[in-house]
């Protein structure tokens, strides 16, 4: 009789990991960067080194929101809903009777993303989806920890459906945005607001216990997301329970109510799990979901520098014009 040995863990050798030959030229050379390094998350008390490490952090990233808005050019309208800023861009050649709109919130892990850079990625996202798209500069840590950034985003919700029928509104973000986005239908739900026509979770942080397989196995590859967030996601969650639906999404009862969803991800992603167990869970609830994992792409895709960030666009284009009726 053989005996199986258990283990709590596997050893793997140490090896290199070839850059694919499998994508485009160009995503084989954003992927040659190699990794991403960054420092330390600081103590979480030390409010002024926080601020410093979000500012450095924002303005790295500029460039590369720039570059994604620059062959949008949307008319942007700076407002308030219901005390909450928001951009309302309007993508080129939008009829004044066309009531769809688009609700984004933004990413940047929970933490940055605010601001100049929240126009920039709202006109983005407006010339992803073709329509007009509300941009939400909701609150976030370190000054205003959960819940504050989800009130906004629900209140901006609000103020969407004074405007719009729900059939009309579709809610989404990526990576940190999914994570408030979803958790924003969920509150919406609990609270008795009807839902929207749809959602777009595109490569979802949906589970701030980092609990799923893909942030252990894909940590060494993929060169964006490579660092853990647990930092953070404490900072964000202010001393409530990680595993919280309203934190961590993936743990929400689906069944109680869902909208049709799209997720993303790739195969170096570290929160690939998140948007595999998101899959299925809504499957389990039997909400109308698609999930499209792309070849070799980190955390975020490729940031708009190859081609294979166009067939995400193409995507998510697809299913929003299928469920705004």
């Amino acid at each position: 009789m053989t005996r199986r040995i258990i283990h709590d863990s596997l050893n793997t050798p140490a090896r290199a990991i070839p850059v694919p030959t499998s994508v485009s030229a160009e995503a084989q050379e954003f992927l040659a960067q190699g990794l991403m390094s960054a420092p330390p998350y600081p103590p979480l008390g030390d409010v002024n080194a926080w601020k410093q490490r979000i500012a450095e952090t924002e303005q790295a990233m500029r460039p590369m929101y720039l570059h994604r808005a620059a062959n949008v050019g949307a008319d942007v309208e700076e407002t308030m809903a219901e005390g909450v800023p928001v951009f309302v861009v309007t993508p080129p050649n939008t009829s004044i009777d066309d009531d769809r709109v688009f609700l984004d919130i933004h990413g940047g892990a929970l933490i940055q993303g605010g601001g100049e850079t929240c126009r920039l990625n709202g006109i983005a996202t407006a010339g992803q989806v073709g329509a007009r798209t509300w941009a939400v500069d909701y609150r976030m840590p370190p000054d205003h920890p959960y819940p504050a950034p989800l009130d906004d985003c629900v209140a901006a919700y609000r103020a969407v459906l004074r405007e719009h029928h729900p059939s009309r509104v579709i809610i989404g973000g990526g990576s940190a945005g999914a994570n408030l986005a979803a958790a924003l239908i969920l509150r919406a739900r609990d609270e008795g607001l009807p839902l929207p026509a749809a959602a777009v979770l595109l490569t979802p942080e949906l589970d701030l216990t980092e609990s799923g397989d893909t942030f252990q196995t894909n940590a060494a590859v993929d060169i964006v997301g490579n660092q853990s967030l647990m930092p953070v996601n404490r900072l964000y969650a202010g001393g409530h329970d990680l595993a919280h639906p309203y934190l961590s999404p993936l743990f929400a009862d689906l069944k109680e109510g869902f909208p049709p969803t799209l997720l993303t991800a790739g195969t170096r992603d570290v929160f690939l799990s998140n948007a595999v167990r998101m899959h299925r869970a809504l499957r389990a609830a039997e909400v109308p979901t698609e999930l499209h994992v792309f070849e070799a792409a980190p955390h975020g895709g490729f940031f708009g520098t190859a081609p294979e960030d166009a067939l995400v666009d193409r995507e998510v284009r697809q299913f929003v014009d299928k469920h705004w009726v």
